[in-house]
Formats: structure tokens, C-alpha cells, sequence
């Protein structure tokens, strides 16, 4: 059994967000304008390593973990949780085109187009995602 001094020290956090990620979120709120809506981040199957990262705004559901960042929450489902924990999220604008990024301690192999991965105890099949890599 954990004690409870134990237990914080190893407690992992549940998702961080770089700056230009939370910037990028509050702004697409901000252009919803709706107080109960947060950015839903899930795992859902798919993509060329098995797995796939979605995010969409949205109200919150049971059995959500709910995380408050500065300005809004980030929502996740029960089954996404175990996939993303101590994951960052990041916004990146570049020339090959702008978006969200994770990266994922929990995964062992990924897609060049970081929105797709594999981790040790899946057994997912590999697909292509059409991303080119």
C-alpha cells in the first residue's frame, strides 16, 4: 500500500500545455463564446501507428478528468487517460502547415506527422494516415 507522502511524489501530471498551445485554445474559445465549452483531447483508433490523437471543443461529460489550465479546461475521457497521461500539448506554425502536436511519454513509436502512435502494450495494427511519412 502507497502511503500518502508516497503517493504525491509519484503522481504524474495529466496533460500540460506549451504556451503557444494555450494561446491557440483560448483563442478558439474565445471565437465560440461559450463559458461551458473546453478542448476535449482523446485517443481514438486509427492512423498509421494504430492509434490517433483528436481534439475538439466541447461541454464536459461524465467520467471526464477535468485539468483547469489558465483560461480554460482540457477534457478527457476515462479510456483516453491512460494513453496521454504527462503528455504536452504544443501549437506549432510552420511552413509545412500549423497545428497541434502531442508528445507522448506513453509512446513508443509515432507517425513523422506526430498525430499518430503505438504504445508498448498495443497491438494495433499499423495503417496508413495519408500524412505522406
Amino acid at each position: 500500500m502507497i502511503e500518502q507522502s508516497q503517493q504525491s511524489a509519484i503522481e504524474t501530471t495529466t496533460i500540460t500545455m506549451t504556451s503557444a498551445a494555450a494561446d491557440k485554445v483560448r483563442e478558439l474559445l474565445k471565437q465560440e463564446n461559450d463559458p461551458s465549452l473546453g478542448l476535449r483531447i482523446f485517443v481514438a483508433g486509427g492512423g498509421c501507428s494504430g492509434l490517433q490523437y483528436g481534439m475538439t471543443l466541447d461541454e464536459e461529460q461524465e467520467g471526464d478528468t477535468s485539468v483547469q489550465m489558465e483560461g480554460f479546461r482540457v477534457l478527457v475521457d476515462e479510456m483516453s487517460l491512460g494513453y496521454i497521461t504527462g503528455s504536452e500539448v504544443d501549437y506549432v506554425d510552420s511552413l509545412m502547415g500549423a497545428g497541434f502536436t502531442v508528445n507522448n511519454p506513453n509512446a513508443v513509436s509515432s507517425c513523422g506527422c506526430g498525430h499518430s502512435f503505438k504504445t508498448a502494450d498495443d497491438g494495433g495494427q499499423s495503417r496508413s494516415c495519408g500524412c505522406g511519412h
